[in-house]
């Protein structure tokens, strides 16, 4: 099994999920990339950059709850994040997974715990970003983003290597509705994604020159200086767009970008629920596995 799919895999497993998330030794592994497990942690974590000159995207963790009342919990806590972030004036927005909010148990619950968050962001002045899960999600996500959209700001995330991201990116493009673009992180079926990187690499690019001709305040998610390089070629206005990167990756590539002078949001993940977000990053880059095999030995 490529190494890719293998943390893939350990990322769907309960049991080692539910030891890791409350093992001591494991949450220290993953403090690079999770700012912690309260608000408290992430509102330092957002402090933190706006000092160093950056934005930030807040996500509180979690996904696929079970039940209404988890749903419920999970609206409760993205309007605290929400409210709080706002209090800042940082110019950070928060970002949510459907599916923490009812996706699996209908999409009426869904629209009821998200929809006064899209308006809670227009009335402090804030962002929604919706996170792109599995495509067992994507059609829905988008319906849902859709109906946000008329409440309040809120941005769709955009998976690069999916073969449907070209006529997604056209109908978000026309309703005036913000992308962030990525490659995609999770391990989708061959007839649904492009299962070569050069392949996700020539649809990013061709993706973000259509964001950039026809599309509204897009943010390209990308830690590969070779897709900043072909966004930066087009020599865009710097107020136009945005690059968007991983709390706690490829530090050194946000200090350069910082420097030029381009707009840059980290995405700031807190909260318990930390496993399934932290196995995704350690599957998207090899040198994410070796910097948590280094702190093995320290």
């Amino acid at each position: 099994m490529p190494l890719k799919n293998f943390f893939l895999y350990l990322s769907t497993q309960r049991r080692l999920r539910a030891w890791m998330e409350n093992s001591p030794a494991a949450r220290s592994l993953s403090r690079r990339f999770i700012a912690g497990n309260t608000l408290e942690d992430g509102l330092f974590a957002v402090r933190e950059l706006k000092s160093r000159g950056l934005l930030a995207a807040l996500d509180p963790l979690g996904e696929n709850v079970a039940t209404p009342q988890e749903a419920s919990a999970a609206a409760l806590a993205a309007e605290r994040t929400l409210r709080a972030v706002a209090a800042l004036e940082a110019g950070a927005s928060v970002s949510i997974k459907l599916t923490q909010f009812g996706l699996d148990i209908s999409k009426d619950l869904t629209l009821e715990n998200v929809l006064p968050l899209a308006g809670l962001a227009r009335e402090l002045g804030s962002r929604i970003e919706v996170d792109m899960e599995s495509t067992a999600y994507t059609g829905r996500t988008l319906e849902i983003l859709e109906i946000m959209h008329t409440r309040g700001p809120v941005r769709a995330v955009i998976q690069a290597y999916l073969y449907r991201t070209s006529a997604d990116i056209d109908r978000l493009n026309e309703r005036k509705i913000p992308v962030r673009l990525c490659k995609g992180a999770y391990n989708e079926p061959q007839d649904l994604a492009m299962p070569v990187k050069a392949d996700v690499d020539r649809n990013f690019c061709a993706m973000a020159s259509r964001l950039l001709a026809d599309g509204v305040n897009p943010a390209f998610a990308t830690h590969d200086p070779a897709m900043i390089d072909h966004v930066l070629a087009s020599k865009p206005d710097p107020g136009q767009f945005e690059f968007q990167m991983l709390y706690g990756i490829r530090r050194d590539l946000q200090e350069k970008i910082l420097q030029q002078g381009w707009r840059l949001r980290l995405y700031v993940p807190y909260g318990p629920a930390w496993y399934p977000y932290f196995m995704r990053r350690l599957a998207e880059r090899p040198a994410n596995v070796w910097f948590v095999a280094r702190s093995l030995f320290r």
